[in-house]
C-alpha cells in the first residue's frame, strides 16, 4: 500500500504540472497542490483504499487529457469520502480554476476542517462562504485567520455583499462590528468595514471611519480608499495632498502613484500628470500599460512629440500596436505631418481602432483632394475585412457628404444597399442624403421602413417628424412623430429642438421658446440657435435673438442655416 501511496503522490505532483501547462494564457494557473507540503521536512500522504486510489489516478489522467470535469468530479467525491485535507485542497484548486462555485465551497470547507492549522485553508473557506452569502460562517473562519496572522481579505467580504439585499449587508456589518470590538486596532477590519459602508452608499461614514485611524496604522489600501471617497464626495482638493503625503512615505508604490497621476489628469493638471507617469514608466519599464497611459496623457496635453516617442516605443515592443499606430496617426496629423499620419493609420489592423483609423485616413485623403485614393483605400478595406463592410460604406458616404460630393455619396449608398438591402443604418443614411437632394418621398419611404422594423427608433421618428415640420405643412402628423420620439428619449437635445420647432410652426410660441432654450443649453448647436433666435424674433425679443445668433456664429461662422435665417428675417447675414 505504501508503494501505491507513493505512486499516487508522484502522479498528483505530475498532474498538477499538467493542469498548469494546459491552463490558457488568460487564466491563472492552478497552484501546485504539493507546494505547501513540500516546504516541510517530509510529505505525509493519507492511506487510501484501492477504490480511492483508483479514482484519484483516473482524475489525474483525465486532467492530462483536458477532461477537467471528470477530474473535478472524482476529487470532490473522494474529498467527501476520505475527508483528507490534501485531496480536498487539490479538488478546491481544480474547482477554483474551473469556476465551479459549489464544488469550490464544498472542498474548501473539507480542507479547512481537516487542516485547522492551515491559514490558507481557513481563508479559502471564508472567501467561498462569503461568495455564497453565508457571511456569519465566513467570519468564523476569518477570525481564525486573524488570530493566526492578522492579514487577510476582509475587503473581499465587504465587496462580495455589494449586490446583495440590505438585510444581508446589515448582517455583515454587524459581524464586522463584533470583530472590531475584539480587535479595535486591526487596520484590515477597519478597511473592510469602510468598504462595506461605501457599498451601502454611506461614503461620509466610511470616510470618517478611515480618518479616525492612527497615522502609523494606515495601510496603503486604506489611503487609496480614502482618496476615492474624497473624490466621489467632490473633495478632490483633499485627496491630492493625502496621496502626496503617502507617496513621500511610499515612493515606490505603484498603486499610490497611479491613483495620484489619474487624479491629476481629472484635475486637468496635465504637466504634473505627465511627470508622475514618467516616473511610473521609469520605475516599471516593462509595464506597457503605463507606457500607453503616458502616451495618452501626452496626447491630451498636446505634447505631440513626446507622445510619438512613447507610441513608437510601444510599436517596437509589440505592445498595444494598433492603438499605438492609431494615436501616432493622430499625433502626426496634429503636427501637420499628414504623410506620416497616413502611413501610421494604414498600419492599424482589425479591432477597436480599425474603423476610427479608416475614418481619419479617409478624412485626411479627402481634405487633400485625393478622392480616388480615399475611395480605393476604403474599397480595398471592404474587400479585405468584409465584417466591417457596412461601417466602411458609412464612413465613405459620410466623408463624401461632408465634402459636398452628394451625387457620389448617393451612388455609393445605392451600391451599399444592393449589397445589404435591409441594413437600417444604410437606409437612414440614404434618407438623409435624399433630404439633401430634395427627394422627400424617398426620405419618407426609408424612414417609415425603419420605423416599421423598429417602432421605438427615436432617431428615425425624430428625423421624419422634423423633416415634415421643416419641409411640409403636415405639422400635426410631425408633432405626433416627434412626441413619440420624446417619450422614448426626453433628454435628447435634437428631439427637444424638433419639438420646439414643430410647436413654433403650430403657433405655440411660449412652449417653443421653453423647449428651444432647454435644447440650446444642453447642446449649443448652430441649428438650435437659429431656431431659438427665430422664435425670439417672432415674439419681439429681437435684441436677444441677435445675441443668440451672434454667439452661435462665433462658434460656427460658416453655418448656412444661421446666415439664411438672418438674411430672411433681418435682410443681412450679420446679426
Amino acid at each position: 500500500m505504501k508503494r501505491l501511496a507513493a505512486l499516487a503522490a508522484l502522479l498528483l505532483i505530475g498532474g498538477c504540472q499538467t493542469f498548469t501547462q494546459q491552463a490558457p494564457d488568460s487564466s491563472p494557473p492552478v497552484e501546485d497542490a504539493a507546494a505547501e507540503s513540500s516546504a516541510g521536512d517530509a510529505a505525509e500522504y493519507g492511506s487510501f483504499s484501492r477504490q480511492t486510489l483508483y479514482a484519484l489516478l483516473v482524475a489525474e489522467l483525465a486532467g492530462q487529457r483536458n477532461r477537467f470535469d471528470i477530474a473535478l468530479g472524482n476529487y470532490v467525491q473522494q474529498a467527501h469520502a476520505t475527508q483528507d485535507a490534501g485531496v480536498a485542497e487539490r479538488g478546491f484548486r481544480i474547482a477554483e480554476y474551473l469556476g465551479a462555485e459549489q464544488a469550490a465551497l464544498d472542498t474548501a470547507l473539507i480542507w479547512a476542517r481537516n487542516a485547522p492549522q492551515s491559514l490558507d485553508a481557513q481563508r479559502a473557506a471564508a472567501v467561498q462562504l462569503a461568495r455564497a452569502g453565508r457571511y456569519e460562517e465566513s467570519m468564523e473562519f476569518m477570525e481564525k485567520v486573524l488570530q493566526g496572522q492578522g492579514d487577510t481579505h476582509f475587503d473581499f467580504l465587504a465587496l462580495s455583499a455589494s449586490e446583495t439585499d440590505p438585510d444581508t449587508r446589515a448582517g455583515l456589518l454587524q459581524s464586522f462590528d463584533k470583530l472590531l470590538l475584539k480587535n479595535p486596532d486591526n487596520p484590515q477590519l477597519t478597511f473592510g468595514k469602510a468598504v462595506l459602508l461605501q457599498q451601502d452608499d454611506r461614503s461620509e461614514e466610511a470616510l470618517a471611519l478611515l480618518q479616525k485611524q492612527p497615522t502609523k496604522q494606515r495601510q496603503i489600501p486604506s489611503i487609496l480608499l480614502e482618496a476615492r471617497l474624497l473624490h466621489s464626495l467632490q473633495r478632490s482638493d483633499e485627496a491630492l495632498p493625502l496621496l502626496e503625503k503617502a507617496l513621500r512615505q511610499h515612493p515606490e508604490d505603484k498603486r499610490l502613484r497611479l491613483t495620484y497621476a489619474r487624479l491629476l489628469v481629472e484635475q486637468e493638471r496635465l504637466e504634473d500628470a505627465m511627470g508622475e507617469f514618467a516616473t511610473l514608466v521609469q520605475q516599471h519599464p516593462a509595464d506597457d500599460d503605463l507606457r500607453f497611459s503616458m502616451a495618452l496623457v501626452c496626447m491630451e496635453a498636446e505634447a505631440w512629440r513626446e507622445a510619438t516617442v512613447y507610441l513608437e516605443e510601444l510599436i517596437e515592443r509589440g505592445s498595444h500596436v494598433d492603438a499605438a499606430y492609431f494615436n501616432l496617426g493622430r499625433a502626426y496629423q496634429a503636427m501637420g505631418r499628414n504623410i506620416k499620419a497616413l502611413d501610421a493609420l494604414a498600419q492599424v489592423g482589425p479591432g477597436n481602432e480599425y474603423l476610427p483609423a479608416k475614418l481619419l485616413q479617409s478624412q485626411l485623403l479627402y481634405a487633400s483632394k485625393r478622392d480616388q485614393e480615399a475611395s480605393a483605400v476604403l474599397a480595398d478595406a471592404r474587400q479585405q475585412q468584409p465584417d466591417y463592410a457596412i461601417q466602411l460604406y458609412l464612413i465613405e458616404i459620410e466623408a463624401l457628404s461632408e465634402h459636398k460630393r452628394i451625387e457620389q455619396a448617393w451612388k455609393l449608398a445605392e451600391q451599399a444597399l444592393e449589397e445589404f438591402p435591409d441594413d437600417l443604418n444604410l437606409l437612414y443614411t440614404r434618407a438623409m442624403l435624399a433630404e439633401t437632394r430634395g427627394d422627400l418621398a424617398q426620405l419618407e419611404r426609408d424612414l417609415r421602413f425603419i420605423i416599421e422594423r423598429e417602432p421605438d427608433n427615436a432617431m428615425a421618428l425624430n428625423a421624419l417628424g422634423y423633416t415634415l415640420t421643416d419641409r411640409t405643412n403636415r405639422h400635426d402628423e410631425a408633432l405626433q412623430l416627434i412626441e413619440q420620439a420624446y417619450q422614448l428619449n426626453p433628454d435628447d437635445p435634437a428631439i427637444l429642438d424638433s419639438l420646439g420647432w414643430v410647436n413654433f410652426r403650430l403657433g405655440n410660441l411660449t412652449e417653443a421658446e421653453a423647449l428651444l432654450r432647454k435644447a440650446l443649453q444642453r447642446f449649443p448647436d448652430h441649428e438650435v440657435a437659429a431656431h431659438l433666435g427665430e422664435v425670439l424674433w417672432t415674439l419681439g425679443e429681437r435684441s436677444e435673438a441677435r445675441a443668440v445668433w451672434s454667439r452661435a456664429l462665433k462658434l460656427q461662422p460658416d453655418s448656412e442655416i444661421l446666415r439664411e435665417t438672418l438674411k430672411r428675417l433681418t435682410g443681412s447675414e450679420k446679426p
